[in-house]
């Protein structure tokens, strides 16, 4: 698969994984007054979001033909 996730994009979601991240954790230890299947729910969001940001891909975005990487002028990404 080629990279379609740009810079700012994987800014965005190293920022939205980790906030996530820190909520399922909270939710997990009783700190955040939110219901239990929360926990799992943002673990996963968190997973997603930290994944697509390290390897540049996004399934979606590839099915809805999103592209947020911009394009070299060799053509290379």
């Amino acid at each position: 698969m080629n990279q379609n996730v740009g810079a700012a994009d994987k800014r965005v979601r190293t920022a939205v994984g980790a906030v996530a991240g820190a909520a399922s954790i909270a939710t997990l230890a009783g700190a955040a007054p939110l219901p239990a299947l929360a926990a799992p729910v943002l673990g996963v969001v968190a997973l997603a979001m930290l994944a697509t940001a390290a390897t540049g891909t996004c399934g979606l975005y590839a099915l809805l033909g999103v592209d947020t990487c911009p394009v070299d002028a060799g053509g290379s990404r």
